[in-house]
C-alpha cells in the first residue's frame, strides 16, 4: 500500500522551504506527497520579496479534491499566513482527522513574516487541539508562550495551550537537542549540529518527515527521533552552492536514516 501525506502550506518560489521542502521530505520517506498551497511566496536563498494568499475557499478546494479522491494516511501544516485560511484549515480538518504535524511558521529564516499578528491566536485556538504534535523551533516556541526559558518549560507551556504533545526543536539556541513532551513525559534527542550554510528548509524538511514516519505507523518517540536524524543529515549534506544566501537542505543524501 502506498502511503499518502498532504502538506497545508506556503509555496517557494526557490524550492528550498514550503511545499517543495515538503514534498521532498515526503517522497525521501516513501510516501506520495500532495499539497494544498495557502499562499505563494516569492523567495530565494536570500529572502522572501512577496506574499500572494491563495483564497480561503480555494484551499478548501484542494483540500476536499485530495481527502475525497485518494485519502490522507497524515497531514502538516506549514506557513498558513492569515487568521481566515487558518479558520478554513481547521474547520475542514475537525471534520476530517488525521494524524496532523502542526508546525507553527511565524517568520522565515531570512526574517520576513509568514504569519500576521492577528493570526497567531487562532492558530493556537483552532489548530492545536488538532495537533499529534506541534514542532516549534525555539524562538517560535518563545513568541507563542510569550516568555524565554528552558526547552522543557516551553514544551510544557505549549501543551498547556491545547498542544497534545510537542517537540520543541534544537536547531536553535546554545544546546542542540530537540525537547519532546506529551503532558506525561520528557524526551530529549541529541542533534548533530553542523555548520554548513546551508539550512534553508530545515525546518519544514523535520516536520514533514516527522508527518510520513507517523502515516508509516511509527511510535512519536521513534517518529521524533527518525525526523530529527533526518533534518540534521539534510543539513550536513545541504546544498551549499545554490543561491547567494542560506542553500536548501538535501533529503535525498541521507546516509543511515530510515
Amino acid at each position: 500500500m502506498v502511503l499518502r501525506c498532504l502538506t497545508i502550506a506556503g509555496s517557494d518560489s526557490g524550492g528550498g522551504a514550503g511545499i517543495q521542502a515538503d514534498l521532498k521530505a515526503f517522497a525521501r520517506a516513501g510516501c506520495h506527497g500532495m499539497s494544498a498551497i495557502v499562499a505563494l511566496t516569492a523567495q530565494n536563498t536570500r529572502g522572501v520579496a512577496a506574499v500572494h494568499e491563495t483564497p480561503p475557499e480555494f484551499v478548501l478546494g484542494q483540500l476536499d479534491a485530495v481527502f475525497e479522491d485518494i485519502g490522507v494516511d497524515a497531514a502538516k501544516t506549514g506557513m498558513l499566513f492569515s487568521r481566515p485560511a487558518i479558520e478554513a484549515v481547521a474547520t475542514f480538518l475537525e471534520a476530517h482527522r488525521v494524524p496532523l504535524v502542526v508546525d507553527p511558521v511565524l517568520l522565515a529564516s531570512s526574517g520576513a513574516k509568514l504569519l500576521r499578528d492577528d493570526a497567531v491566536e487562532t492558530l493556537v485556538a483552532r489548530l492545536f487541539p488538532l495537533a499529534t504534535v506541534v514542532t516549534p523551533n525555539l524562538a517560535e516556541a518563545e513568541a507563542l508562550v510569550g516568555f524565554s526559558g528552558r526547552r522543557a518549560e516551553l514544551a510544557e507551556a505549549l501543551h498547556g495551550l491545547g498542544a497534545a504533545a510537542v517537540i520543541v526543536t534544537g536547531g536553535h539556541g546554545a544546546e542542540a537537542v530537540d525537547h519532546l513532551y506529551d503532558g506525561s513525559r520528557h524526551l530529549e534527542i541529541p542533534v548533530p549540529r553542523h555548520e554548513v550554510a546551508a539550512t534553508h528548509g530545515a525546518g519544514c524538511t523535520h516536520s514533514a518527515y516527522l508527518a510520513a514516519l507517523l502515516a508509516r505507523g511509527s511510535s512519536l518517540d521513534a517518529a521524533a527521533r527518525g525526523a530529527a536524524a533526518a533534518a540534521a543529515e539534510a543539513v550536513r549534506n545541504g546544498l551549499v552552492d545554490i543561491g547567494a544566501g542560506d542553500g536548501p537542505v538535501d533529503i535525498f543524501n541521507l546516509k543511515g536514516v530510515a
